[in-house]
């Protein structure tokens, strides 16, 4: 009867424990789902307003770029060799650098040191004289994840205050150029940090005084 009974017990701690690592599993396979689904992607990068995360990286000629940047606006785009299978993006991107806006910086960031990406990237963009003026730059993971960008090809478009002026993940060239006319609108106070929002509301109300 003892027996049994540890027997018994035994099939019941079993059959508990594996009901217990079933459970776990399909949370955890939930979370999987939600964060490899279409709405965790779609909330990826930084809102406009908030501030981006500030550095300064060094291209291959040992040239040293900022952000935020010098210029109005800097264009990140967060790629590698895998450009290559966006052709639409590619097709923005000649558009936008071959527009020569002196107002804008394009600046191409990669995740890790990749040295197929540069070279790969130039024979991508052969038709633009200017993409040399186009620094690729060697990020890091964790750089990527202060963007909050964890799929590419992603767009984030910073002014030289340092505020996000637009981000988006990006599939076709339409949205690049989407993306560069909403940069171009100004931020408002409610889209702004709450700090930044009220050094802005003071200059204001010293000019006024």
């Amino acid at each position: 009867m003892m027996l049994a009974a540890v027997l018994i017990a035994a099939v019941f701690v079993t059959l508990a424990a594996v009901l217990c690592a079933a459970a776990m599993l399909a949370i955890l396979g939930a979370a999987h789902v939600y964060l490899s689904g279409p709405e965790a992607i779609e909330r990826d990068g930084l809102a406009r307003g908030r501030r981006a995360p500030r550095w300064s990286l060094a291209d291959s000629a040992g040239t040293v770029h900022h952000s935020p940047p010098a210029r109005p606006l800097q264009l990140v785009v967060f790629a590698d060799h895998s450009l290559k299978s966006f052709p639409s993006v590619l097709d923005g991107l000649r558009e936008l650098i071959a527009r020569g806006d002196p107002e804008l910086e394009v600046v191409v960031l990669l995740r890790q040191r990749n040295d197929l990406a540069e070279p790969l990237l130039r024979m991508l963009l052969p038709q633009t004289p200017s993409l040399d003026a186009v620094p690729v730059l060697t990020g890091t993971p964790a750089l990527y994840a202060a963007y909050n960008v964890r799929v590419g090809p992603f767009a984030v478009f910073v002014d030289a205050a340092g505020l996000v002026r637009a981000s988006s993940l990006v599939n076709h060239d339409w949205q690049l150029d989407k993306l560069r006319q909403l940069a171009g609108l100004p931020i408002s106070p409610a889209q702004m940090p709450r700090r930044t929002a009220r050094a802005g509301l003071r200059r204001l109300s010293r000019r006024a005084a």
